[in-house]
């Protein structure tokens, strides 16, 4: 073998090797690749005018967030007011794909009242009401604790009224033995054992006298989300879990070690899951237009 023939061969040696040891070569220090992060816009509660309008003989007072994208209401849970029932962040986040409504009760926060006691029905009429008063045939609907609670009884009273629904927080009834925590505070408060203003004692009142809506879930056709955290020891999951079994095609949501309302502990988690599930098409590919 001459010279030339061996230097050729000294060199493609060399050339394998620094290729082999490129391939199987590891960095020592890779670059993070960083995570994008979400800026979400923030509202201010307390700074957003409240409006009225008149509904079923009172003066509803709510809020509106966002001015772009479908309609939706928020139904607030027992004992609360809008000032107090929804996390800013968790409105924010909701508001930058949907115009959002929050509002009051008749008889408690900024709205009026009518004498006697109500019925969690009536609270579905005024829901119902307000739609049409805002200027909507319908709109999407999220319901917590027992605004899940008039938020069923709106579906199912007044399917017509609703296009997506979330009930967060949910109970069909707070009569079964899951409920059994719920109930004691709704009676505590009926009782006056708790002491609560007058339209939050009608509240109650309300509550105990509703029959629940286990008969009627069957008949959901809107797509529903029921939302509940694993550590909530006022409507468990059991709960819900029951519920899903009985709405068709219903998504089940459950955020891990949070507690009863959750979108106060992980608003951002909350609002994403919310944008999630009502900005997704369920409409499968066979559906006739």
């Amino acid at each position: 073998m001459n010279k030339k023939s061996i230097l050729i061969l000294a060199f493609f040696a060399a050339f394998c090797f620094i290729v082999a040891a490129g391939c199987t070569g590891v960095p020592t220090n890779p670059t993070p690749v960083p995570s994008e992060t979400v800026h979400y816009p923030t509202v201010s509660i307390n700074t957003t005018p409240v409006k009225y309008v008149r509904v079923n003989g009172v003066d509803l007072a709510y809020r509106e967030y966002g001015s772009g994208g479908e309609p939706i209401l928020l139904n607030e849970g027992f004992g609360e007011t809008q000032d107090t029932a929804w996390n800013a962040t968790f409105l924010g986040i909701v508001a930058t794909k949907y115009h959002v409504y929050t509002y009051d009760y008749r008889g408690v926060g900024y709205s009026n009242d009518t004498p006697g006691n109500h019925t969690i029905a009536e609270y579905a009429d005024d829901a119902a009401a307000l739609m049409q008063a805002l200027g909507y045939s319908s709109m999407n609907v999220y319901g917590q604790s027992m605004g899940s609670c008039i938020s069923q009884q709106l579906v199912i009273d007044h399917p017509e009224r609703v296009r997506k629904l979330v009930l967060d927080s949910v109970s069909y009834s707070i009569r079964i033995p899951e409920a059994q925590n719920l109930y004691n505070k709704i009676e505590a408060v009926a009782n006056n054992t708790t002491p609560a203003s007058p339209g939050i004692t009608k509240e109650a009142y309300a509550c105990l006298a509703w029959n629940g809506t286990w008969n009627g879930l069957s008949g959901i056709s809107q797509n529903t989300m029921l939302v509940v955290g694993t550590a909530d020891v006022i409507t468990p999951q059991a709960i819900a879990v029951q519920m899903a079994g009985q709405i068709n095609g219903t998504w089940l949501v459950r955020f891990k070690d949070l507690p009863h309302i959750g979108n106060h502990e992980a608003p951002v988690e909350y609002g994403e899951n919310a944008l999630d599930f009502l900005g997704m098409n369920e409409s499968p590919p066979y559906a006739n237009p």
